[in-house]
């Protein structure tokens, strides 16, 4: 089959789906027996617009907390108490149970050297793990598939993002991972016959670009069926709330619980730029994420999923320590991050409390890189070598 005719099909086939540029987040797979889906599991959470840390774990018997935010800060009889020291937001209260049950870490302070306070540019900084002067096109996940990939793979989802897109922190050199919202209308598209007969079509394999598209399609509807097939076998008995988010929670747990052949999960939330009004709209995604996670861990845990799946929340920097004049607040560096296991070695505040007297010309500085949380889920979760990843060796974290 020729590029031209190959390509107008393909067009045809796709034109006005959901699937573009779908067949292009597919994973690139020889027809090898290999596989590396068994086994931990890791899902990563990601707060899109750079959360406010220091409203969402509170440190609520700091003076200059409440200096630097008269109208912002929370009020210490409404903080939901960790420690003497910290609390959560109030609407936390699902998170806050995950906490009192010992399967929560929370992570202070955590950044990179020289920090850049655009939302493009540091997010691309977290999905890589380059240097803030470095600038790479494959993500830690990506090179993970890569490394893990070399003579091919089994399957075309290693690595599952549920959305309709998929994050640069999942694209490798050669192999990515595959994004999807719904198992069973990702299995009815493919279904369709001219996409069915497109698969099934032969390609000159001296044509590498239409044999890569092919291969790419053949594959995303291999793991289609596969996906589909295995997400009948378990659908959870739990009430999710009505939300977005949490449908991406309820569709990792029914893949995970179902025993789907995927080591990495990739789910997101937007929203989280404060700069103006922040209480109600972080007050309102915080107690989403709250609600919603506090199924999703129950829903692992009936099913003993959870002492083998770590969760990792992010957001791609924090804010400033003060209070702006449209009560919100600006573009920050450090932050805090969630880890949650049913096995953690070091549950509750993992490390020290920001230091709001010592801080770094408004914001606060950060002393954990979060590279060293990669390399620590890399090593202990996924069982690979952190320093052909991350192109760098760091010290690993105790939480895992």
């Amino acid at each position: 089959m020729k590029r031209r005719k190959f390509i107008q099909k393909s067009a045809l086939a796709v034109s006005g789906s959901m699937l573009i540029p779908g067949f292009l987040k597919a994973l690139e797979i020889n027809q090898l027996n290999k596989s590396f889906g068994e086994g931990k599991k890791l899902v990563i959470i990601q707060w899109s617009g750079g959360n406010d840390g220091l409203n969402t774990v509170v440190p609520f018997n700091n003076d200059l907390y409440y200096k630097n935010r008269p109208r912002l800060a929370l009020a210490k009889n409404e903080v939901l108490a960790l420690t003497n020291e910290l609390g959560l937001n109030p609407v936390m209260s699902g998170l806050k149970q995950i906490f009192d049950q010992g399967y929560l870490s929370i992570i202070n302070n955590v950044g990179y050297p020289n920090p850049d306070r655009s939302h493009f540019r540091s997010l691309d900084i977290w999905h890589t793990a380059s240097e803030s002067d470095e600038y790479l096109n494959t993500g830690w996940l990506g090179r993970y598939l890569d490394a893990q990939c070399v003579g091919g793979c089994q399957t075309a989802h290693q690595a599952l993002e549920v959305d309709d897109t998929l994050s640069l922190a999942l694209k490798g050199e050669q192999i990515k991972g595959l994004a999807l919202q719904n198992a069973q209308k990702l299995y009815k598209l493919t279904q369709e016959s001219h996409i069915q007969s497109l698969s099934n079509m032969k390609v000159q394999e001296e044509d590498s670009e239409v044999s890569y598209l092919y291969k790419t399609l053949a594959e995303t509807v291999s793991s289609a069926d596969y996906i589909y097939d295995k997400s009948k076998t378990y659908k959870s008995k739990l009430t999710y709330p009505t939300t977005p988010f949490a449908r991406q929670l309820q569709t990792i747990a029914e893949l995970i619980n179902a025993g789907l052949d995927t080591r990495v999960y990739y789910a997101s939330m937007s929203g989280f730029d404060t700069h103006v009004n922040q209480k109600p709209q972080q007050d309102r995604l915080l107690k989403i994420y709250s609600d919603a996670i506090a199924v999703f861990i129950k829903d692992l845990k009936e099913n003993g999923k959870l002492d083998d799946t770590m969760i990792l929340t992010f957001s791609e920097f924090g804010r400033r320590v003060a209070q702006n004049a449209s009560g919100g607040t600006d573009h920050g560096t450090a932050n805090n991050v969630f880890v949650i296991n049913g096995k953690l070695k070091k549950a509750g505040i993992y490390n020290e409390l920001p230091n709001l007297s010592d801080l770094d010309e408004g914001d606060l500085k950060y002393t954990v890189d979060f590279r060293k949380i990669y390399a620590t889920l890399l090593e202990k979760q996924l069982s690979v070598n952190s320093q052909t990843i991350l192109h760098k060796k760091f010290d690993l974290l105790n939480f895992i």
